[in-house]
């Protein structure tokens, strides 16, 4: 008997997917996967949009909630722990919904890893310093002195691959391109997806709703869950969590960087950023089902799409 396909529900930052998964989970039974590098960490719910506990009632979520943020979590990670929730979640007679949009996990689960130098946090935070004294622009130039290759097709201010291709460099000695030549991926299992993608036909359509969005998260109380992250020792600013999008921001804000109404605009630009950088994963996905995320009845599509593929 053939595995039922497994539905990935995916888009940009503010694109309503939380709502659309909802939706299908009141028609299927499923079990939800969260496809998510932030809702990992217990006590970032404000900023991460993380679904409510009233949500998580309704329907089974997996991958929340379970790393302190002083941990570190990778895309390894994930693919380890979703291959075993979905043998599970099979198990138990019901579908698989992934959700979110952490493209990386997805791309890693389907096609593989390749066996890269692990990062360490003291190199990270170098690159950190560097970037704040030079600019990312810098760094982008160094790397494409060492790796003209996956320099070039890197936007000069992707701080997050341009960071990891540079430590890969300086660990190793030898340039992310060739190791991954050397030693290109595979998936650990052979599964059957489609991929559903809540998206603006343009990507400035979503710039409203994401100021709106931050600005919701402020009045529900972000300076304070970000305070309480901020008075334990043992965090700081290399950690993943806290360079998260709209956290590092108000973090700064925190240390006396600046004031708050700059912390928001800059985490706004910066969620702007994190859209456009997940539209271009999505782009390189051509394969995927789009869905119009701005329109008032995109639930009933991705319903509707999904039923193509569950009985």
């Amino acid at each position: 008997m053939t595995e039922p396909t497994i539905i990935c529900l995916t888009g940009p930052t503010a694109a309503g997917k939380s709502a659309s998964t909802l939706a299908i989970a009141q028609r299927w039974d499923v079990e939800i996967i969260v496809m998510d590098s932030a809702t990992i960490y217990r006590g970032m719910d404000i900023g991460t949009a993380k679904p409510s506990p009233q949500e998580q009632a309704l329907v089974p979520h997996h991958l929340i909630d379970i790393l302190d943020p002083a941990q570190s979590y990778s895309a390894a990670g994930f693919v380890h722990d979703t291959e075993q929730l979905i043998d599970a979640i099979h198990a138990r007679g019901k579908h698989v919904l992934l959700c979110g949009g952490t493209l990386l996990y997805y791309k890693a689960l389907r096609e593989g890893l390749s066996q890269l130098p692990e990062s360490t946090p003291a190199l990270r935070a170098q690159l950190d310093e560097e970037a704040a004294e030079k600019g990312w622009p810098a760094l982008h130039a160094e790397l494409a002195t060492v790796d003209p290759e996956t320099a070039q097709r890197l936007a000069p201010n992707d701080s997050q691959r341009i960071q990891r291709a540079l430590e890969i460099y300086r660990q190793s000695g030898k340039p992310m391109s060739q190791w991954l030549r050397e030693a290109p991926p595979k998936p650990l299992r052979q599964r059957q997806y489609h991929t559903l993608s809540l998206e603006p036909t343009e990507r400035q359509q979503l710039s409203p709703r994401i100021a709106q969005r931050y600005q919701q998260m402020i009045e529900q109380g972000l300076v304070a869950e970000v305070q309480a992250l901020f008075q334990r020792p043992d965090l700081h600013v290399g950690l993943p969590s806290i360079r998260s999008v709209g956290y590092r921001q108000i973090w700064d804000y925190l240390a006396g960087d600046y004031d708050l109404d700059v912390a928001i605009e800059k985490a706004i630009i910066a969620t702007r950023q994190l859209a456009k950088r997940q539209m271009t994963w999505l782009r390189s996905m051509p394969e995927r089902q789009r869905i119009d995320c701005m329109l008032a009845h995109r639930a009933d599509l991705v319903v509707d799409a999904v039923a193509r593929y569950w009985s």
